[in-house]
């Protein structure tokens, strides 16, 4: 059963069931690890569906699971007023109202799942299974005790969500799909089209005077807010990560030498060796084999054979000591001559024989060559040893109002100062402003501060921090007329070329309308005509926009229209549109049967829900929901 809550989360139910009903179950415990996922305890209630209470542990846990999957998935921490941008308490609270209400219903009817449902469900459920594909009663312990579980209160969970799954199952399994529905998707998704057309590209518009004074005025009043200037601030940023304190520099030669002494297999090409191996039942047989090889009674391949091993089939590759997975095997294969056969090595899974067929010597780059990247990796370890003392020395210097400068000073730290950003991340010019760590971030927090404001460090991936300080905003603006002259001359001419375009594709649009000829029509104009088929709705084609496209499919055949193409405007006559025949029972019609299945399951479900959350009756505490999340929102 929790397979195929998997597998259901490609399809319709698990678009309704995972982002609706119930996104905090095992996935989260297999996949995010989440501590206490199922754990009630606080007795204050948040909400309450007919008489299933959720409680304010439910909230914060649910929350802190959701949150986690989101930073997971954008790769960045969250603040807490991004979060709430997200809508992620209402988000979180609307699951959980559904999840009870759906406990509420299945209770109302009566409805319950055997424990021998439960134990197949738990055994089915991949995390739980081991090598051999087996459940696991050890790794299944392992991980709830990891999640702070116990066995009953895990089981009783998974009972709910089975019956939460199969009351949503039931209620739009196998629904009918009409087929005047199906017949009016097939016409719709199948209909093909061709027509003339006539491409008014900017130059058909002719050469467009330089405007007078009053035209460009007015235009410029008609669009002030195209030439407004947005709000730049002045930022200084300090940054610290393991880079910014690492001083290579520092590391002096003795400790360098060290280090490379420590860790030489870094600085070079590794030995390598061909490995051979046959597996026996016990210590024994190993020995009496080894026995035969080494008296030349039989060679290794022949003791192989029989032991139904292929000869072919002996070698492990050509490894390196660390891609040994048992250390047994790889301190004996390492420790062996060329063509020597080893004695009984006892592995991880079982007794083996080694013999090594080949040697690949391992080379070591001298530490002349590689000092300065030995000392940088020296510097790197030492700066992450010393990350937290140092934020936590930089966060003592702001709690006593010290300006970043002056802290970036006595620490020896370069400030990043910034003289005009917008909240894109452009300088007045319009050029990416490069350097600022974690842009988006960190441009969305220093657009919410204030000049003086005590602001917050940002975490950084690698674990470092950004400080930042608002030294300046600038408002946004209206720029006016001799400072933006050339641009508005350049959307004016813009919106002129816009204006004879319309007005030609008016005039050859409506001559087309009264019957003349495409192809007169396009001679006497100077434009070429292009004959365009098989066009499908939502399809570029031959240089034709979407947007054209879709104009032509709600033209009548016969009739003429034009639309925008880019810069310039297309003028066509809908020459024809054809469509195969609906053919019920087509492989094409089981496939549009389910797609649409999908689609009425999905909002049918949704009522379902909707209409269960309303008989149940749904109350909210708005202070325990605030309080159990910690503040307001």
């Amino acid at each position: 059963m929790l397979q195929s809550i998997r597998s259901a989360s490609q399809t319709w139910l698990g678009k309704i069931v995972l982002s609706v009903i119930f996104t905090f179950l095992i996935a989260g415990v297999a996949i995010f690890g989440v501590e206490e996922f199922f754990r009630g305890g606080s007795s204050t209630t948040v909400a309450t569906v007919g008489k299933t209470p959720i409680s304010a542990e439910e909230v914060r846990t649910a929350y802190q699971n959701q949150l986690n999957r989101y930073q997971q998935q954008l790769k960045r921490t969250l603040t807490p007023d991004q979060a709430r941008a997200l809508g992620l308490e209402r988000q979180v609270l609307s699951q959980l109202i559904t999840e009870a209400a759906l406990d509420q219903k299945t209770a109302d009817l009566g409805l319950a799942v055997s424990d021998a449902a439960v134990l197949k469900a738990i055994q089915d459920e991949p995390s739980f299974k081991g090598a051999n594909g087996a459940f696991d009663r050890t790794l299944f312990y392992q991980t709830l005790q990891r999640a702070g579980l116990n066995e009953a209160l895990f089981v009783r969970e998974q009972r709910s969500v089975i019956a939460r799954l199969q009351l949503a199952d039931s209620t739009v399994a196998e629904l009918p799909v009409p087929q005047a529905m199906r017949e009016a998707v097939h016409r719709y998704s199948t209909e093909r089209r061709s027509a003339a057309v006539l491409v008014l590209t900017p130059a058909t518009a002719g050469e467009i005077p330089a405007p007078t004074d009053d035209e460009l005025k007015s235009y410029y009043e008609g669009h002030k807010a195209s030439y407004r200037a947005p709000e730049y601030r002045s930022l200084n940023l300090l940054v610290l990560e393991p880079e910014t304190l690492a001083k290579p520099d520092a590391v002096s030669e003795a400790d360098a030498k060290t280090a490379y002494e420590n860790n030489k297999g870094v600085y070079g090409k590794p030995e390598r060796r061909t490995i051979q191996q046959i597996s026996f039942p016990d210590e024994a047989a190993a020995q009496e084999a080894r026995a035969k090889i080494e008296s030349g009674e039989q060679p290794f391949e022949a003791v192989a054979v029989a032991r139904g091993a292929d000869p072919k089939e002996l070698s492990l590759g050509t490894l390196a000591k660390s891609e040994l997975f048992d250390p047994a095997v790889a301190d004996a294969a390492f420790g062996l001559e060329q063509g020597k056969v080893s004695q009984p090595v006892k592995g991880r899974f079982g007794t083996v024989l080694l013999r090594v067929t080949a040697i690949e010597p391992g080379t070591v780059k001298p530490f002349e060559e590689v000092k300065d990247e030995v000392r940088k990796e020296v510097a790197l370890r030492r700066a992450r040893d010393g990350l937290t003392a140092a934020q936590d020395a930089i966060e003592d210097a702001r709690a006593s109002a010290k300006p970043l400068a002056e802290i970036a000073n006595e620490r020896g730290l370069a400030v990043l100062s910034i003289p005009e950003v917008d909240a894109r991340g452009l300088d007045p010019a319009g050029n990416e402003v490069a350097g600022i760590p974690d842009k988006d971030t960190t441009l969305a927090a220093a657009f919410r501060a204030d000049v003086g404001n005590d602001t917050e460090a940002l975490r950084t991936k690698d674990g470092g921090s950004i400080w930042y300080d608002v030294t300046k905003i600038t408002p946004p603006r209206e720029k006016p007329l001799d400072e933006v002259r050339a641009e508005v001359v350049k959307g004016w001419t813009k919106a002129e070329t816009a204006k004879r375009l319309v007005a030609k594709s008016k005039e050859l649009t409506e001559r087309l309308e009264k019957g003349d000829a495409v192809e007169t029509v396009a001679q006497e104009a100077g434009i070429p005509v292009k004959d365009v088929s098989d066009l499908g709705r939502n399809q570029s084609k031959d240089d034709l926009s979407g947007e054209t496209v879709e104009r032509i499919f709600v033209t009548p055949v016969g009739k003429a229209a034009s639309a925008p193409s880019g810069d310039g405007r297309a003028v066509f006559k809908v020459t024809a549109a054809t469509m195969p025949a609906f053919v019920p029972g087509t492989p094409t019609d089981t496939q549009l049967v389910n797609s649409l299945r999908t689609a009425l399951a999905d909002d049918v479900l949704g009522e379902f829900l909707a209409e269960v959350q309303k008989s149940a009756g749904v109350s909210v505490n708005q202070t325990a929901f605030r309080r159990a999340l910690g503040g307001e929102y």
